[in-house]
């Protein structure tokens, strides 16, 4: 397959040649910037400054970290650093890049708060809609609020397939359907990408091959618990599908997963080491030769909130971060997200084992990609007009309607309610019930509940930790006896945010209506219960009917669940 960046190759390969070997090695490694002042500490990751990492590291790739009060003040930040880089002799531009902001996750390792952007439903809400000219339009309009500020490259889309729905990383796919993820994925990258990438691209980097949802027993691989991935179904190439649409409709980049594949004719080791899964599966056999860039931290131990975690190295815990650079370079890594470690990298090259020209080898398909994206000619972003660029009131009402869209009615003996009558609400802000009816403390005293609430979980642990949704999809024991008195009392509307399944077998019953949401503000969920508009959303995932059947069911086969409540594809208008 030809690259779609191959005819900047030539003009790439001049520039390489003209870099020190310093400037070529930190082209390697997309690290983590906290948006804000480049001489301070990345906070997230207790990493150095910004400033000393462009000047000392010479690195010129960075995952902003959090955002600013206005697109103005994040756009002015993006320029401070591209002047950091001019003064530092940088014969390339510096690259932002950004996990998702338009949405409702909040997860400091997975996604970042809206804030100043517009908000879409989670993609999991964009697939459950299923229109393809709506995911475009998403996109689309991503892409020019990413372009306002700077970021010229998307750390998404995830087209894992949740056929295991413990998984805490569900929330950032389009459901457990290959047919369904490869329908919307292909709209998505035009929009972020055009048709062919150019100077009004932000370039994806399509994530995590080889499809990172078959985690065993749900357990999410940033931690070593959750390091195995498993096909007891034997449904590996069936996870690839995705991967191939994504190829074919001309990604610019591809990560893979911290997972190891266990049981397999492939090499016992995190897929970002894995020769047979990058180099023979991807490159060769897949034909893409666009940048791999590895997931962040599977070198190097680090900081993160404040608290140590290893490195993601699973199956090379045991060697040291140089044999590991080595192995993944070895295995076609170009690029090392969230590491900063250069001097490891010198160090392996002084030793001969890596050769400068397989470090050429994966500059050049970074260069060319920003020679591509235009960035070369036009570095700086105008900041003073990001305002009216990024977060408009067309662009708002447009992601608040997609949330309405979204919602997904699953059962309903009462709505649409009139208005005008006594409510008993819960997880509703009182304001956004102004003018809907009078709203009473007790269910004895109303006319109706409204309880919204989000998807079960069991903690894991404090910090970092804590972003990652896992375990059981069970609401525990207190919460139904405390919904059902509510729905026994007086007819209830249930909501429930689904970031992965929830099991609502207990209360399915007693509820009056149930709807579920993948993010959506509180305006657009009542828009629905009163009978202004009509949710559209279909399950984009089978709910389970019991715990026991999602332990019975294979990690990597869709729809394994015994007798799911609501299946895939399920969903009422009023």
């Amino acid at each position: 397959m030809t690259s779609p960046f191959s005819h900047m190759y030539q003009r790439a390969a001049e520039i390489v040649a003209t870099m020190p070997i310093e400037d070529k090695v930190g082209q390697m490694f997309h690290s983590m910037a906290a948006v804000g002042d480049p001489t301070g500490k990345n906070g997230f990751l207790d990493s150095p400054s910004v400033e000393h990492q462009i000047r000392e590291k010479r690195i010129s790739h960075f995952n902003a970290v959090g955002g600013a009060p206005t697109p103005k003040q994040m756009a002015e930040w993006h320029n401070q650093l591209q002047e950091i880089a001019k003064e530092a002799n940088f014969k390339v531009p510096i690259t932002i890049s950004s996990d998702p902001r338009n949405h409702f996750t909040h997860n400091p390792g997975a996604a970042s708060r809206a804030e100043a952007f517009s908000q879409w439903p989670e993609t999991l809400g964009l697939a459950a809609i299923g229109d393809p000219d709506l995911m475009f339009q998403f996109a689309d309009t991503a892409r020019k609020e990413y372009l306002a500020v700077g970021l010229r490259t998307a750390l998404h889309p995830q087209i894992d397939l949740a056929t295991e729905p413990r998984w805490a990383r569900g929330s950032g796919t389009f459901g457990e359907s290959a047919e369904l993820t490869i329908e919307m994925l292909v709209p998505y990258l035009k929009g972020f990408q055009g048709e062919v990438v150019g100077e009004a691209s932000v370039s994806c980097m399509t994530k995590h091959f080889p499809g990172g949802g078959p985690q065993k027993d749900g357990e999410d691989p940033h931690f070593a618990y959750g390091r195995e991935q498993v096909y007891p179904g034997g449904m590996f190439d069936h996870h690839l599908e995705p991967f191939k649409a994504a190829i074919a409709a001309g990604t610019a980049q591809i990560m893979p997963y911290y997972g190891m594949p266990i049981g397999l004719k492939y090499e016992e080791v995190a897929f970002g080491f894995n020769r047979q899964i990058i180099s023979e599966l991807l490159r060769d056999e897949l034909g893409f030769d666009g940048v791999v860039c590895a997931d962040w931290g599977i070198l190097t131990d680090a900081a993160i909130l404040g608290q140590m975690w290893p490195a993601r190295a699973w199956g090379a815990e045991h060697l040291s971060p140089k044999e590991r650079i080595v192995k993944a370079i070895d295995a076609g890594v170009d690029q090392f997200g969230g590491e900063y470690c250069t001097e490891i990298l010198l160090e392996a090259l002084a030793d001969g084992l890596v050769t400068e020209q397989r470090i050429d080898e994966s500059v050049k398909r970074i260069v060319a990609q920003k020679l591509a994206l235009g960035m070369f000619e036009n570095a700086m972003v105008d900041a003073s007009r990001a305002n009216e660029l990024a977060g408009t009131a067309e662009y708002r009402a447009a992601g608040l309607d997609a949330q309405r869209r979204s919602l997904t009615l699953l059962k309903n003996e009462i709505l649409p309610i009139a208005r005008g009558l006594k409510l008993y609400v819960e997880g509703v802000h009182q304001d956004s019930l102004e003018g809907y009816g009078e709203i009473v403390d007790s269910p004895e005293a109303a006319d109706f509940a409204i309880i919204r609430t989000e998807a079960p979980f069991e903690p894991r642990g404090a910090g970092f930790e804590s972003f990652f949704h896992a375990g059981s999809l069970d609401f525990p024991t207190n919460k139904v006896e405390h919904f059902n008195l509510i729905a026994n009392t007086v007819p209830t509307i249930f909501n429930v945010y689904l970031d992965r399944p929830a099991i609502l077998t207990p209360i399915a019953d007693q509820m009056s209506a149930i709807i579920v949401d993948y993010g959506a503000a509180d305006s657009a969920l009542l828009k629905v219960v009163f009978g202004e508009e009509q949710p559209e959303g279909k399950l984009p995932f089978d709910l389970p009917s019991s715990m026991a059947a999602v332990e019975a069911s294979r990690e990597d086969v869709p729809f394994d669940t015994e007798n799911p409540l609501f299946k895939f594809g399920f969903g009422l208008r009023l």
